[in-house]
């Protein structure tokens, strides 16, 4: 039993953040060999609707496939407008810190199953695998290609490790919001069994520590105002977002170069206009926080990139939600992205023109803009990127994303 089961032991039993969705994960990269680039992934579970988070609203035939669903006046570029529960991000998109791709997707198709579009997102393969059969994730794949590095896993709510950094590289685990509570009896007992086995003592002290770091913080967080509701699209607190925020920033801030976080919540077949405010709320809140945690130095070193297993189906369904579809949007942030612009081909949304008549048709793949954005930040080669982060990939022309 090595040093990482035990951690794993002390913190609980694994679990499905697919079948769990109030579950938030994130995982964490350092090592000198990517340099003082940041880079951020945000797993965006449930499948967001890119249709809604970036609404065409100059697309003729937008507004008559979504009768009841609110049209957004706050407007980006071309005939894109940006969803009101993004509101607070103006700011950085006016910055050119803010910026997204649409109709885009994995090669995932047609079945449309959660389980197997977030193993495929997070393995980064195509089609021609087998889905039971992958195990490792991108960015493990990605940490295996440059010498010298470590890697941190870390959890908010989650049991298991991302699948986005499964793999040969190593990874430690935290997990915030389950308390190892123990006496002062207890910990007295703990101490005395392990005080003359060095690995074992270490280990315990460790998730002693970090369990009891967080019940503090969760002790001194101000409790949120009943009387009054947020108005959409505010920077409002979010206790466990601002938990799992703030200890990833505090390790971005210094040797820890890459944190991958999961956030659920995107499911919304029924009352959408409702049910979507939620997760807009908390992942504005990621980013929001992230860049005030990272300063402006260091924030100006990092990309994030918000992306989810497939998108939703371009005609809203009798509940006012919409249902699992194919083609869906990315968001993108940081001070070292060249922002302020919606990427991507737009393919158009009459029915012609939608993927089997119903959804988004995707015109670029996710895992793409994945690789630039590395390419970029951290100066890894095509081909590395092609065949081994991503094998099997061609990813294009350079778009450009990073300044």
């Amino acid at each position: 039993m090595d040093r990482r089961q035990f951690l794993r032991a002390m913190t609980g039993a694994g679990c499905s953040a697919a079948a769990y969705p109030w579950l938030t994960s994130v995982t964490m990269a350092q090592g000198a060999g990517l340099g003082e680039n940041r880079l951020i992934v945000v797993i965006l579970r449930g499948a967001m609707d890119g249709l809604d988070v970036v609404q065409p609203v100059g697309d003729r035939d937008f507004a008559a496939l979504r009768p009841h669903l609110p049209i957004s006046e706050i407007g980006l570029t071309g005939p894109f407008a940006l969803h009101p529960g993004l509101s607070g991000l103006q700011r950085l998109w006016q910055a050119g810190q803010l910026g997204f791709v649409h109709a885009t997707s994995t090669p995932y198709r047609d079945k449309r199953s959660h389980f197997d579009g977030q193993i495929m997102l997070e393995a980064g393969t195509g089609m021609d695998m087998p889905i039971a059969s992958q195990h490792d994730g991108w960015l493990n794949r990605m940490l295996q290609s440059v010498p010298g590095l470590t890697a941190e896993t870390a959890y908010a709510v989650g049991r298991e490790a991302l699948p986005l950094l499964a793999g040969k590289g190593p990874s430690r685990e935290w997990t915030p919001e389950v308390k190892l509570a123990l006496s002062q009896q207890g910990q007295t007992l703990l101490d005395h069994i392990y005080h003359d086995d060095d690995l074992f003592r270490e280990a315990s002290t460790e998730a002693l520590e970090l369990s009891q770091g967080l019940s503090g913080r969760e002790m001194r967080a101000p409790r949120e105002a009943v009387t009054a509701k947020p108005a959409m699209g505010a920077d409002r607190a979010w206790p466990d977002i601002d938990s799992l925020v703030d200890f990833a920033a505090g390790r971005l801030n210094g040797a820890t170069r890459i944190a991958a976080f999961s956030l659920a919540g995107w499911d919304t077949h029924r009352r959408q206009a409702a049910a979507i405010s939620r997760p807009l709320s908390r992942l504005q809140r990621i980013i929001l926080r992230m860049q005030a945690q990272l300063g402006p130095q260091n924030w100006g070193r990092t990309t994030l990139i918000a992306m989810t297993e497939f998108g939703r189906t371009a005609r809203q369904n009798g509940t006012g939600g919409t249902d699992h579809g194919t083609g869906g949007a990315m968001v993108l942030a940081g001070g070292a992205l060249r922002g302020g612009t919606v990427l991507g081909k737009w393919p158009g949304l009459s029915e012609a023109a939608l993927y089997d008549r119903r959804d988004l048709m995707p015109t670029s793949d996710v895992r793409a803009w994945a690789a630039w954005s590395m390419r970029g930040l951290f100066g890894l080669d095509r081909s590395v990127l092609e065949n081994a982060v991503f094998p099997g990939l061609d990813i294009g022309q350079d778009p450009k994303l990073i300044l």
